[in-house]
């Protein structure tokens, strides 16, 4: 019932300073569109943050039917999400993630995993969640897409 994702999965509230020489400037692009992506879901725009999804996109959530992949992705996992979040009496949710725990960068490809947490209202109580939130990008002339992005409830 919550993202990622995304999570989507995840994504925004504590320090991205990020302490690798080598490709420190990477890694900053890098964490900036996780960021822009995860404030672009806080705030309920649903069309930017599917904006930010690659048509290869493979998402993972706790969410049935808990796999989504290629060009509607990020789409088909929003409506799953909403109608999960319906069903539950979810509102509200809010992703939030800490000082990331790993990030790999490889020429256009990236891997980050970071610890998140999902905040919502259920049935009118407030429920947070713990969760590792990992992500894959790719870089285009448009700049870092989502590949891929796992969601796990700890």
């Amino acid at each position: 019932m919550r993202a990622i994702a995304l999570a989507v999965i995840g994504v925004l509230a504590a320090s991205s300073q990020i302490a690798a020489p080598a490709f420190a400037s990477d890694q900053t692009d890098v964490m900036a569109a996780v960021k822009k992506w995860t404030a672009d879901y806080n705030k309920g725009d649903m069309k930017a943050f599917e904006a930010g999804c690659a048509p290869q996109a493979v998402i993972i959530d706790e969410t049935s039917p808990y796999v989504w992949q290629g060009a509607s992705a990020c789409s088909d996992w929003v409506a799953a999400l909403d109608a999960n979040n319906k069903k539950n009496g979810s509102t509200d949710g809010i992703v939030t993630y800490g000082k990331p725990l790993h990030i790999e960068v490889t020429g256009d490809h990236a891997y980050v995993v970071l610890p998140a947490k999902y905040t919502d209202k259920e049935k009118g109580k407030k429920v947070t969640q713990s969760a590792t939130w990992a992500a894959t990008m790719q870089k285009t002339a448009l700049g870092w897409s989502i590949t891929g992005s796992a969601w796990s409830e700890h």
